[in-house]
């Protein structure tokens, strides 16, 4: 068993760092906890580092029926990933409430005789987090040291805390982002607030959409946590407590509501911008005159439209088709246009937007009829039912 002695030291800005100095280089028994696409980037790097762990288990979410009537088998990729690898998997129970009962596996858990005030874990012991999506109960942190339980979060905290910073990221138009190394505190104590071993900063490109950017950041994140376990192994990690900031922006959960269009809200930019962050979960969805949804896909800002758009489409939320870029044109929030090439109606096949546009019923236009713009309405009324 590896022994440590804690000290205090500070800073250059006067925050405190807690560092512990090992006697000993047995590499980690870990448990790693996580679930998707982030996970797995994460995971790979630890995998392939056989230098830090002597031990590795996962711990991920179980196999949900998914799609109408649960025709689909939902499985975790991380599960996927592990067992091609051959490395043993646990999930947890499918009620969240049982989730507090969940027992973690051997070595980690100890045994009856080790239960007692004075029982204190084993510093070879390793708790890793990666996009869970779900809260550590105190039975399972209390199974290690506080300077072993590591979450490998997808920010540059304090900015972005929650469960979708990739996303907002991106919806906000940041030009940076990147990856913290975290210590994984009690729910009590905040989320995604524990003290930092490290963080790395990469650029926004361009254009980026979530998965493209997840995946890279993973890597980023996979590559410093392997970092942040050789410093522990060789008694030279240090952790910084993270700067409070009340204005740092959040990241909670995307919702339905966060996939609604607001034309006379949102530029056609910002809701480009949301749908790179968010469509892969929740498509970019208005509402027709005749209560039925229409999801907007791929689209982009029409720059410089021609004057027979901008003439017919007189108000925010008003939209035609436009033969030469065969793509339904939105007017938008100060004076932008949307360009859509594609879409789907609620209950309906995807469609490109001519095969759509031939369809439009008369009562979805701005003035009943056979011709002229259509009329798109607030999401209100659907958000609420």
């Amino acid at each position: 068993m590896i022994r440590t002695a804690r000290i205090l030291v500070r800073n250059a800005t006067g925050f405190p760092k807690r560092r512990g100095y090992a006697t000993g280089t047995d590499p980690f028994k870990v448990l790693f906890f996580g679930r998707d696409e982030f996970s797995c980037g994460v995971f790979q790097q630890l995998y392939e580092a056989k230098d830090v762990w002597q031990d590795l288990q996962i711990v991920t979410q179980p196999d949900a029926k998914t799609g109408r009537r649960g025709s689909k088998l939902s499985i975790s990729p991380l599960k996927l990933l592990a067992e091609d690898k051959g490395i043993q998997v646990h999930t947890i129970p499918r009620e969240r409430s049982e989730f507090k009962n969940f027992e973690a596996p051997a070595p980690f858990l100890p045994s009856d005789t080790q239960v007692d005030p004075s029982y204190e874990p084993p510093s070879d012991h390793l708790l890793v987090t990666a996009s869970f999506g779900r809260i550590l109960p105190n039975s399972l942190l209390n199974l290690f040291l506080p300077s072993r339980r590591v979450n490998v979060h997808p920010s540059l905290l304090p900015a972005y805390r929650g469960a979708a910073p990739i996303q907002y990221a991106i919806m906000d138009g940041q030009r940076e982002t990147g990856v913290c190394v975290i210590e994984m505190s009690e729910r009590k104590k905040g989320i995604d607030c524990g003290a930092m071993w490290g963080c790395r900063r990469m650029e926004i490109p361009d254009g980026a959409v979530f998965p493209t950017l997840r995946d890279e950041l993973a890597i980023l994140g996979g590559q410093l946590l392997v970092s942040t376990l050789r410093d522990m192994l060789a008694g030279k990690d240090t952790r910084t407590p993270q700067v409070s900031d009340p204005n740092a922006p959040r990241a909670p959960l995307i919702t339905f509501k966060d996939s609604a269009v607001d034309f006379k809200a949102m530029t056609a930019e910002e809701i480009v911008r949301r749908h790179r962050g968010i469509s892969h979960q929740k498509p970019m969805t208005t509402l027709l005159k005749t209560q039925r949804t229409l999801q907007l896909h791929d689209p982009f800002v029409f720059v410089n439209p021609p004057s027979e758009v901008t003439e017919q489409l007189s108000a925010e939320g008003t939209a035609m088709f436009h033969p030469p870029s065969k793509a339904l044109v939105i007017r938008c929030a100060n004076g932008t246009y949307l360009s859509v090439p594609m879409v789907r109606q609620q209950d309906r096949h995807i469609l490109k937007a001519k095969e759509w546009w031939n369809g439009v019923k008369p009562e979805m236009r701005v003035v009943e009829g056979p011709h002229g713009p259509i009329q798109f309405l607030p999401l209100d009324s659907v958000l609420t039912q």
